[in-house]
């Protein structure tokens, strides 16, 4: 077959470079290994339950608008958002637990009630976050990573202290608190780094949390899948399923198809939003960014075993997201990063997406997923899997009297192995290349290929970094740099 450009996967830095470069006048043609569309957002449906099987999370609603807006569109032509109130539930024991409303006021106050010199500090701080936010959305994450000039602002330049400190010793001068710390070092996880390892510049994120708000698209995190492949279709991009890619072939230096298990493509362009490591694997060694070595030496964010979990009745005392930090956070995220073995008693995360959207579950019925973040390169299975639901099934009672385990109808986990097979993923990494000051901006994985100039990368593991608004972001950096350099 005959193409312009082949965009390989379909995760949303995929999904939004296929739109960019299709109304930029470019033909484009999405393949993608799996039998449905999304990449890691894909859904999984059984027995009457629905599962968005991987992120679900709904910050920064203003890049999701975004997007869409630079289409004449609005998030609103294509799904409905509301607003979780409250925001989360953070759990440290049996009943004790801290809820995040959803409005800063309504934070502060909590902070306050809890710690009463917090409250000044912690407006301090989201103000100071809420210009870091401004000036990384504006001027910074949207930059291609090309140079290190892209960071060189008089802005950045006057918060260079933000860059070479990091978000721990920030979060301690607001208070002395560990439980309310813990809760500032949160939103960094999604970053994919311990807090004490990420300049105090990303502290934007806790105005991504605290500022913006956590909210929900109705029907699930896959309606923004179908809304970005309807946006593409009514452009005319075109999707292929069960297209699992397997060489990339040159004509002398230069691209000139692709071949999938089914089906060759020919094309003037190619920007691979799968797996970074896994394309370059495609290619001969001589014409790979890196090594093999560079990807072992790399700092990963965590992997994760996820749970997809059908149970009979509802909860009392869960909210939509549930954080479980009743253990060692530093104990965890040292087997993660450190001693890169298997928790013995993990943080974890439990969503019960059902309390907010009935259409999920059967009547009578309730839906969650869990996920307990673990080291990437852990060999796992089913077995092990059980054996860490079971101890967070326990903890999740001791913590709230709630007795799931007794009342599953269905369950099914997925874990680092699955993550290397259906994703071909870098040693099994559920997010990407965690953010840390050496894995920033230029320091990343190149939007391009140095030895082919019709080959580039968009997605987590290049610029910007993991999360779901960045990896919009990033299919819009690699489709402005394909125009700005006429390839």
């Amino acid at each position: 077959m005959d193409n312009d450009v082949i965009v390989i996967g379909s995760g949303f830095s995929s999904l939004a470079t296929a739109c960019y470069l299709q109304q930029a006048g470019r033909n484009v043609v999405v393949l993608e290994k799996n039998e449905q569309l999304g990449g890691r957002a894909s859904v999984l449906e059984e027995e009457g339950f629905k599962f968005d099987m991987g992120p679900s999370w709904y910050w920064m609603p203003d890049i999701f608008e975004r997007f869409f807006n630079d289409f004449g569109k609005e998030v609103s032509d294509y799904y409905q958002l509301k607003k979780l109130s409250p925001a989360y539930k953070v759990f440290f024991g049996k009943d004790d637990v801290i809820t995040i409303g959803d409005s800063l006021d309504k934070i502060i106050e909590t902070f306050e009630s809890i710690d009463p010199e917090s409250g000044s500090k912690l407006k301090k701080f989201i103000d100071e976050a809420k210009t870091n936010y401004s000036i990384a959305m504006q001027e910074l994450v949207y930059k291609p990573g090309i140079s290190i000039s892209e960071l060189v602002t008089a802005e950045t330049i006057s918060r260079l202290n933000l860059f070479i400190t990091n978000i721990t010793s920030e979060v301690k001068k607001i208070t002395n608190n560990e439980k309310l710390q813990s809760i500032l070092e949160f939103p960094v996880l999604f970053l994919g780094a311990k807090p004490e390892k990420t300049p105090a510049f990303y502290n934007f994120m806790n105005y991504a949390d605290f500022g913006k708000g956590t909210w929900y698209p109705e029907g699930g995190m896959n309606e923004i899948v179908k809304a970005m492949v309807s946006l593409g279709k009514s452009l005319g991009v075109k999707y292929l399923t069960n297209q699992e890619v397997m060489s990339i072939e040159l004509e002398g230096k230069e691209v000139s198809w692709v071949e999938t298990k089914t089906n060759l493509f020919h094309c003037n362009l190619v920007v691979s939003g799968a797996d970074y490591a896994h394309t370059e694997k495609l290619l001969t060694p001589k014409l790979r960014n890196y090594k093999a070595s560079y990807w072992q030496k790399k700092t990963f964010a965590p992997s994760a075993f996820l749970y997809y979990i059908g149970f009979k009745g509802d909860t009392e005392k869960l909210a939509h997201h549930n954080l479980f930090f009743d253990t060692d956070f530093k104990a965890h995220a040292k087997e993660i990063y450190d001693e890169k073995c298997l928790p013995k008693d993990p943080l974890f995360y439990a969503n019960f997406p059902s309390k907010t959207d009935a259409s999920l579950a059967p009547e009578g019925m309730s839906t969650a997923f869990f996920l307990i973040p673990v080291s990437v390169d852990i060999e796992d299975d089913v077995t092990m899997h059980d054996n860490y639901l079971d101890l967070i099934l326990k903890r999740l009672e001791a913590c709230t009297g709630e007795n799931l385990k007794d009342r599953i109808v269905y369950k099914k986990s997925f874990g680092v192995t699955d993550f290397k097979s259906r994703y071909h993923s870098c040693r099994g990494n559920a997010y990407g290349l965690a953010n840390t000051l050496l894995q920033t901006s230029v320091l990343r994985p190149s939007i391009k290929n140095k030895k082919i100039k019709n080959l580039l990368y968009t997605g987590q593991l290049t610029v910007p970094g993991p999360g779901v608004p960045p990896a919009l972001i990033s299919g819009k950096i690699v489709s402005n740099y394909i125009k700005k350099k006429n390839l």
